[in-house]
């Protein structure tokens, strides 16, 4: 089969690899119609997340047919349509059981490598995120290995195309979670986004189905301001104007209610801190640039939520605690629970309450993706959101 392979720092490519197998009794394979990049695939090509190896198959948002299952296999069959969590879960672990299946203690073969790089104790396998994250194979491929399927394969019945539910698999319930974690007043509260991509996209509209009063949304990409201001919030371009002085502005001097950093570790800014954190990171003396976070946590209200759907890497300096803890803030953060969201998302999708479909700027083929990583990256020809077709023709450099 066909599948998207990481080469190296700053290179992917696209190569015949070996079809998967059924390993485990519990596993399906599904062949892949529809996956996208995802903005977290970006600190693999930068090489920011360690433990990545050549060949490695990337990709984690991803959905398709079940073509084959293990014989415990007990909620779905061949030929079911499947959504797949980005996350793996095993369904019957304590955390699982208390619906945190981002959390899961069974998933990640390399729990102790994880646990040695931060820390502590590791989460769950994640699909084709490094060895980190249990080395699993992931969903940029024309098939894919899904173990524990009764739990990671969430069927579609209904006749929504593949763009209008690919993104259950991750940055629509990223989104959502990051907005929910908030406790949002309705009709009271405002709410910050810091990052207009795709995650932050959903996080903006996730913030206005839950009753936010006013949503702002911060960035420099001016079609990412413009795709967030036909949802009806407001925006700030930070390289216009000093963003806390603007937010303070907006919001009667108090700051926003609640934050949410959508950015995570390569975070782009102005000024001094900006520059330290990017040589610093280039350096490899810290794993993140955490120019947002600072924002974030500055500009919040005092008594209000930081929500950290962003992903980081590991140690951060000049994060201003003192600042966060004078104000009293709440942080929210992690991997999302997919599991726990992708059930009532869909009523909303079938409901007609929004068409995640509205993110995606860029549709190709599976061979065209070293092409369109980089586009993603640099942001080039308005790009906001990748989406592959694993059986698309080759492109004619092929």
């Amino acid at each position: 089969m066909k599948a998207v392979i990481w080469q190296g720092t700053n290179k992917v490519g696209v190569e015949t690899v070996p079809d998967p197998t059924i390993l485990q009794a519990t596993d399906m394979i599904v062949k892949v119609t529809a996956t996208a990049i995802c903005g977290s695939d970006l600190h693999l090509l930068d090489g920011y997340i360690p433990s990545m190896e050549k060949g490695d198959i990337l990709g984690h948002e991803f959905m398709g047919e079940v073509v084959e299952i293990g014989p415990a296999v007990n909620n779905l069959k061949v030929g079911d349509r499947v959504v797949v969590p980005f996350n793996i879960a095993c369904g019957v672990c304590d955390y699982c059981q208390r619906g945190f299946f981002s959390a899961c203690d069974n998933t990640n073969p390399n729990h102790r490598m994880a646990e040695a790089l931060y820390g502590a104790v590791s989460g769950g396998g994640l699909f084709g995120y490094s060895h980190l994250y249990g080395g699993y194979a992931g969903g940029q491929a024309q098939y894919v290995r899904v173990p524990f399927a009764d739990m990671g394969g969430f069927k579609i019945e209904s006749g929504l195309r593949d763009e209008q539910v690919l993104f259950l698999t991750d940055i629509f319930p990223t989104g959502y979670q990051a907005a929910e974690n908030c406790n949002i007043i309705p009709g009271r509260d405002v709410v910050a986004v810091f990052g207009a991509g795709p995650v932050g996209q959903f996080a903006a509209r996730s913030a206005q189905m839950l009753g936010a009063a006013r949503v702002i949304v911060i960035d420099r990409v001016p079609e990412r301001l413009a795709l967030a201001e036909k949802a009806g919030t407001e925006t700030v371009n930070y390289e216009q104007v000093d963003v806390q002085v603007a937010l303070r502005e907006m919001t009667g001097g108090r700051g926003p209610d609640h934050v949410i950093d959508a950015v995570g570790l390569e975070a782009h800014g102005h000024g001094p801190g900006a520059l330290l954190d990017t040589a610093q990171q280039k350096l490899r003396l810290t794993f993140d640039r955490i120019t947002a976070l600072r924002w974030a946590i500055m500009s919040c209200a005092k008594g209000g939520t930081v929500s950290m759907p962003g992903v980081y890497g590991g140690l951060v300096n000049e994060m201003p605690m003192g600042a966060a803890f004078a104000k009293g803030l709440i942080f929210r953060m992690g991997q999302t629970h997919t599991h726990r969201y992708i059930r009532p998302l869909l009523e909303r999708i079938e409901k007609g309450e929004i068409d995640p479909s509205f993110v995606i700027s860029h549709r190709a083929s599976l061979h065209d993706a070293p092409e369109l990583y980089e586009t993603f990256r640099d942001k080039k020809n308005g790009c906001i959101k990748v989406v592959l077709d694993p059986w698309g023709p080759p492109s004619a450099a092929d």
